[in-house]
């Protein structure tokens, strides 16, 4: 079911807001870049992802690969405590439609134990760039 929860980062400099479906899961990729900040991601598609403060507080890394182009997928950390709170990016395809947030699970303050322990877990091969279907090994993740 959609709902909309609110997520900050540490310090609580950066704060947002989004419409998620947690039933839909929280993804696991083996990507280096997922993998190295350990992020369990959730997606808001366009609208559903609202910046309510700190913009003037993030960082924007950026990393060029084989199917996201450089400028395409932004990844934002809060400058004075270093948390990702959410990534922006860009497919033209569905169901993304255009620009979405993969937000940080973590993150959201109001989403209860119980409803972060229900949501299930997707895993996705990213190290090889086949985010449908999960890796060989999935526990570390």
């Amino acid at each position: 079911m959609m709902k909309t929860y609110h997520g900050s980062c540490h310090c609580g400099a950066v704060r947002f807001a989004c419409d998620i479906d947690l039933g839909e899961g929280i993804r696991r990729c083996n990507c280096s870049f997922c993998r190295k900040t350990r992020m369990g991601k959730i997606f808001a598609l366009g609208d559903g992802f609202r910046l309510l403060q700190g913009g003037e507080m993030l960082s924007d890394y950026r990393a060029e690969s084989s199917n996201w182009p450089e400028g395409n997928v932004h990844h934002y950390f809060c400058k004075a405590c270093g948390i990702r709170g959410f990534s922006k990016g860009y497919l033209d395809i569905a169901p993304f439609n255009g620009w979405f947030y993969a937000v940080n699970a973590g993150c959201l303050d109001d989403a209860t134990d119980e409803e972060l322990a229900a949501a299930p877990v997707i895993y996705e091969d990213g190290r090889h760039d086949d985010f449908d279907h999960a890796p060989k090994v999935t526990a570390y993740l």
